[in-house]
């Protein structure tokens, strides 16, 4: 049975199901989803390109800062003999690694202390990790699909919840209605129906927003979820987001178009030669990368109503020229041989590229807001 088959198969046993749950079967069916089935997606032999595949740069300028919050907590609290640093969403684990790094070279007591949690649905990519993570194999104490119960420490996330499955909405000329996904034989069609759950209509009456007739717009209930459900986890540290998104009032302005896509091969809803009239984020499920962009100012609010406090939201390019700055890595890198260093910086700065089009948000629980580099306005 193929991805395809399995949708098919769920929409005749029970009916239309919601896009979230499209979503959720099309890139994570155990053996079957997008994300299931493979240990990476990215690079430029896959389906498009994170910080992380630009090199290890990333992942080290990360390990300053992440280093700097660890020293702000003050040491482990009381009773534990190390802190926690929980990645989600970590693949097959490069990420992690480039940050262990950074730690090992730039902060050694730090690194000495980290007890390294990679937390991931997929089992390739769990498969992955004491590989990937071989020589730092003292530091890594859990490979799991769930987060970890307690933690003291750091936990991060890169491009994770733009890859949440979202719920479809679409205002109509009698109110605000759901889009769901029906079967014509192995055909995937949209249809129309009633919200799912009320909470679809909270979202937008928490924001002040009213949709146009005839506008589109997701909503990502699983991020907020997933915000507090790491908020009662972390009890004492910070928690680092970084992905690509807008504040509710850009994302949700009047006549915006939704943002939900599928890319494949580095194109944004791509046919093949014998183009599926279904729209694109119905073809081939399974088999590409399903995205949405994140509205960042419900997950501010989320977090805050779950306890946590907003430290930081900027953009990736003034995060990480903060982190080079403090770390001394702008003065190294200037050197002749390190040109390629330099080069990966650059792609991770440069404006309108990853630098300006993916945001950081960092909350504090039970930690100091003034961590050094955290006390730049965002």
């Amino acid at each position: 049975m193929d991805c395809r088959a399995l949708i098919v198969e769920r929409i005749r046993q029970s009916g239309p199901i919601t896009v979230a749950e499209y979503m959720d079967l099309a890139l994570y069916a155990p053996g079957l989803g997008y994300y299931a089935r493979a240990a990476q997606r990215s690079g430029r032999a896959g389906d498009f390109v994170t910080s992380v595949d630009v090199g290890p740069m990333f992942g080290r300028l990360l390990a300053w800062s992440i280093a700097d919050m660890l020293s702000a907590m003050g040491g482990p609290a009381p009773g534990p003999t190390s802190v926690d640093l929980v990645e989600v969403a970590a693949g097959n684990g490069r990420l992690a690694r480039d940050v262990l790094d950074g730690l090992e070279l730039r902060a050694p007591d730090c690194y000495g202390r980290v007890s390294l949690t990679l937390v991931d649905r997929s089992d390739e990519a769990r498969r992955q990790h004491t590989t990937t993570l071989a020589r730092h194999a003292g530091r890594l104490t859990r490979s799991t699909a769930t987060m970890p119960p307690r933690i003291h420490g750091v936990v991060f996330c890169n491009e994770l919840l733009d890859a949440m499955p979202v719920h479809l909405v679409a205002m109509t000329g009698t109110g605000l209605a759901e889009v769901y996904v029906e079967a014509d034989g192995n055909r995937l069609l949209e249809r129309l129906g009633p919200l799912s759950t009320p909470a679809l209509a909270r979202y937008f009456d928490a924001l002040g927003v009213a949709l146009e007739p005839g506008q589109r717009a997701e909503i990502n209930l699983a991020a907020l979820a997933w915000i507090r459900e790491t908020a009662a986890c972390l009890v004492h540290g910070y928690l680092v987001i970084i992905d690509y998104g807008l504040e509710a009032a850009q994302l949700f302005a009047p006549h915006a178009p939704g943002t939900l896509r599928t890319i494949h091969r580095h194109l944004a809803d791509a046919r093949g030669p014998d183009a599926d009239p279904s729209p694109p984020w119905l073809v081939d499920p399974g088999s590409r990368d399903l995205t949405t962009h994140v509205d960042l100012t419900s997950v501010r609010r989320e977090a805050e109503r779950a306890g946590l406090r907003t430290v930081l939201v900027t953009d990736q390019a003034r995060f990480l020229l903060t982190a080079a700055e403090r770390s001394g890595l702008l003065t190294e890198v200037a050197a002749p041989e390190r040109l390629r260093e330099r080069l990966a910086l650059k792609t991770l700065l440069v404006p309108e590229g990853m630098g300006t089009t993916h945001r950081v948000l960092v909350f504090a629980a039970d930690a100091p807001s003034d961590a050094p580099g955290l006390s730049f306005a965002g």
